[in-house]
C-alpha cells in the first residue's frame, strides 16, 4: 500500500527542479548587484553635488574678492 507523502517530508529533486541553494545564491548575488549599482549611483550623485558646491563657493569667493578690490580702489582714490 502506498501512502501520500506529507508536505514536510523530503522529496527527491528531479532534474527540472532547481537546487534551492543555487536559486538562493543567485537571488543573493542579484540583490548584491542591485545594491552595488544603487550605491554607485548615490556616490556619483554625491560627487556631482560636491563639485557643484565647490564651483558655487569659488564664484562666491571671486565676487567677494572683486568687491574687496573695488573698496580698496575707492579708498585709495579717496586718499589722493
Amino acid at each position: 500500500m502506498t501512502h501520500q507523502p506529507y508536505r514536510d517530508e523530503p522529496q527527491a529533486l528531479s532534474a527540472s527542479t532547481p537546487d534551492p541553494a543555487i536559486r538562493s545564491s543567485t537571488m543573493l548575488l542579484m540583490h548584491e548587484d542591485l545594491a552595488r549599482a544603487r550605491m554607485r549611483e548615490l556616490h556619483q550623485d554625491a560627487v556631482a553635488s560636491a563639485q557643484a558646491r565647490r564651483v558655487l563657493a569659488a564664484r562666491r569667493w571671486q565676487r567677494r574678492a572683486e568687491r574687496a578690490a573695488m573698496r580698496a580702489r575707492l579708498a585709495q582714490n579717496a586718499i589722493r
